[in-house]
């Protein structure tokens, strides 16, 4: 939205940009007048910034993710609405003087007397409140009974029953941390409670009917006793039923010896599961009883505990279990468990049903809920406690955010760092200053490429603090020959962790004008190498195969004879004189040619020179213009656009500024020198040096050979004319046209 101000902004020179400098006070009252166009960010993430935290998420009103212009202009006037001197917003301290607050603003005024509030609290006698002061709340709630947050602990009453209750609360439902760092208990878990000890009680009544109990007090144990057997009882008797439907089954149907004799050596003790899995007891073809007796050894203590419970009582004086007594038992259950399935309140069960009573006959739940509404009372002074420490926080950070925001001040400075730059990277002797957290990868594909700069794409890991990111370093000076996917280095955040970076991507530009003289003498140097490369490649291969297939194909001799025709049957090659000569005499031409090149360049003596100066300028002059210019227009934007900032303006990262975002490695002067070392910078200094030698003699021989084939042409020219001008004016014949002389000429 554009804005009409006539309120007289400053502007200073940014970055090689004139940017809104923000000097004073006075310049934050009127930040909301200023026109968006002249922001150089419209919207930066809250998250993923070298920057405090807790003021990003202040600043942060909507919690959108993003802090947008329109947020920074409320946290400005907020602060001048409250604060006298608007011009110690820019000091950035971290303590604010009591006496600085606007007393005639309401919210001022409410600032004020809850940072006295805090300081009463602290036990603190002083004249200024900070962001030390502030930061612990459990401090400044810790001696409170009541703290406006809705939650009471045990020190909210001096009534012990009601701490009791409290306690019981607490234990039951789990509780609420109050602001004072104990645990508590907030309305909704007094209500719940309390539901909860109701519905257990009339739960607990219910299961008072004698109906519902049929073994009394034992009716659970005796519930739990036929649980424990009945799938084995219903599996004796149906093995009976089985047997005497097929007489023949009944042997399969029993135990078997043959199963008994495979674990007869061991030590039955320890064979209690497999002997578990037989039958209950012998099966009897047609019987309908279970016998007391011979039952299944590992049922046997179970078995005991059925017949204590529920046998003795209902089947008194009995040495076998009918089938329909066995049902009849399990049926007098049916209400039992279909009470227990109905029970409710099992949070308070733990308390017993006489707590449980003591609890309900109290007026306990009005009480709590009466303490509850009095801590409530304190919400709005327990509140503004917390805005005074968000104030104090936007009162350090605001005017360093700005600095970040509006004008990108941090980033050009010498002494200071932008909140973008998340640390440094080490690798291939160098330091990586700028570095920018990468918060999604996909996006960065065609943005990066749009910012000229040479960039590193990097997988950090710190497994000793279990961190990972991704991080885009940009590289401003050095070479790039050893520098690949999969490369790795030491990335160091701002808190200084360490982590192990590698390379996962490079965006290719231009460094600097240095690396772009010498880029097409690499590359032509790199293709030559590879072309060579491939050659001895292909030409290995070659030979290997010949000499493998004749190594097939050839038959040894195994007699005098043989032997005597081999040698007769390959006749050496006659020596071929012509050849040699051809071959002498053209290794004599080329070295004529070389000899009266060189001849012909040392005449005058600077010729060489000036040759050798073009043919630098005509090979390494285009690179180096192109690099100039891409390195002139290097734009951190697209970067930062790509991790989801809003830049309006160009961030230019010029040629003498790149240069300082990265450090190469300087040796003394005095330190010992490598021999190996040494003799590699020579040799590659001798290698670099005859390559340009070589191409500008190559150069200058074809320039000479052009103009000496100019000036013979020219020559003959001429002598032709003069001939046939002669001719002409002895015997009077008409003129030949010079072209076609010079032409008869040439071909005789």
């Amino acid at each position: 939205m554009e804005k009409t101000s006539t309120y007289n902004w400053q502007f200073k020179s940014i970055g090689g940009t004139s940017r809104i400098a923000i000097s004073s006070g006075e310049d934050l009252k009127h930040l909301g007048e200023l026109d968006q166009k002249l922001w150089t960010v419209l919207s930066c993430p809250s998250s993923g910034l070298e920057f405090d935290q807790k003021t990003l998420d202040i600043l942060d009103s909507n919690k959108d993710g993003h802090i947008n212009v329109g947020e920074v202009v409320a946290a400005a006037d907020y602060l001048t609405s409250v604060i006298k001197d608007a011009d110690k917003i820019l000091l950035m301290e971290d303590k604010l003087a009591l006496d600085e607050f606007i007393l005639e603003n309401p919210e001022g005024k409410r600032l004020h007397d809850s940072a006295k509030q805090i300081l009463d609290n602290l036990g603190l006698q002083k004249d200024s409140i900070s962001l030390a002061d502030t930061a612990d709340s459990i401090a400044i709630f810790s001696k409170t009974k009541f703290n406006g947050d809705g939650v009471i602990t045990p020190a909210s009453t001096d009534d012990e029953a009601l701490k009791s209750v409290i306690g019981n609360i607490i234990s039951c439902t789990g509780g609420a941390p109050d602001r004072s760092g104990e645990q508590g208990v907030t309305a909704e878990q007094i209500e719940t409670f309390y539901t909860a000890c109701e519905e257990w009680s009339a739960w607990t009544e219910g299961g008072k009917d004698s109906a519902k109990l049929p073994y009394g007090d034992n009716t659970d144990a005796a519930l739990a006793a036929v649980n424990a057997i009945a799938d084995k009882v219903n599996d004796y008797f149906m093995r009976c039923k089985l047997a005497a439907f097929d007489s023949d089954s009944a042997a399969a149907l029993d135990v078997q010896v043959a199963r008994i004799s495979e674990i007869s050596a061991q030590n039955l003790a320890q064979c209690v599961d497999e002997i578990a899995a037989y039958p209950l007891a012998r099966i009897s073809a047609g019987s309908s009883s279970l016998p007391y007796d011979g039952i299944n050894p590992a049922w046997q203590a179970a078995f005991a505990r059925l017949k204590e419970l529920v046998l003795d009582i209902d089947c008194p004086g009995k040495n076998s279990l009918e089938e329909k007594e066995w049902l009849a038992i399990c049926n007098k259950f049916e209400a039992y468990t279909a009470w227990k399935g109905s029970k409710k309140g099992e949070s308070v069960e733990a308390l017993g049903a006489e707590r449980v009573a003591e609890i309900l006959k109290g007026e306990g739940k009005a009480a709590l809920l009466a303490l509850v509404e009095q801590d409530k009372t304190l919400e709005a002074e327990a509140n503004s406690i917390e805005d005074v420490d968000r104030l104090l926080h936007l009162y350090r950070y605001f005017y360093s955010f700005l600095r970040n925001y509006i004008t990108m001040e941090d980033f050009f400075a010498k002494d200071r760092l932008a909140i973008f730059q998340a640390g440094s990277l080490f690798l291939d002797q160098r330091c990586l200053k700028l570095c920018v957290r990468v918060s999604d990868m996909s996006k960065h594909g065609d943005m990066a490429g749009l910012s000229g700069m040479y960039i590193l794409y990097c997988k950090c890991e710190s497994k000793s603090k279990g961190k990972s990111m991704d991080i885009a370093a940009v590289l401003t000076d050095g070479d790039v020959d050893h520098l690949r996917v999969g490369t790795n280095g030491i990335f160091y955040d701002r808190d200084g962790v360490d982590y192990n970076a590698t390379i996962t991507k490079i965006v290719e530009n231009p460094i600097s004008i240095r690396q772009a003289f010498w880029s097409p003498y690499r590359k032509f140097a790199r293709t030559i190498t590879d072309r060579i490369n491939k050659m001895a490649a292909e030409k290995e291969s070659k030979v290997s195969s010949e000499l493998t297939n004749k190594a097939a194909t050839i038959q040894i001799p195994t007699t005098e004879e043989g032997k005597a025709a081999a040698q007769a049957a390959a006749p050496k090659a006659p020596f071929d004189i012509a050849k040699v000569a051809g071959i002498f005499a053209a290794f004599g031409m080329a070295a004529a040619f070389l000899a009266s090149a060189l001849a012909k360049l040392v005449q005058p003596w600077y010729t060489p020179i000036i040759v050798l100066f073009v043919l630098v300028v005509l090979i390494s002059g285009p690179s180096m213009f192109i690099a100039w210019q891409k390195l002139r227009k290097r734009n951190l934007a697209p970067v930062l656009n790509a991790n989801g900032w809003a830049i309006n303006a160009s961030i230019l990262v010029g040629i003498m500024f790149g240069a300082k975002l990265t450090d190469l490695a300087e040796f003394p002067a005095l330190a010992s020198v490598d021999p190996k070392e040494a003799s590699k910078k020579r040799w590659k200094k001798f290698r670099n040096t005859l390559i340009i030698l070589l191409l500008a003699a190559a150069a200058g021989a074809g320039i000479w050979w052009k103009i000496s084939s100019d000036r013979n042409k020219k020559a003959d020219k001429e002598c032709v004319e003069a001939v046939i001008e002669q001719a002409a004016a002895s015997e009077g014949e008409a003129p030949i046209e010079p072209e076609e002389a010079v032409s008869e000429n040439i071909t005789e």
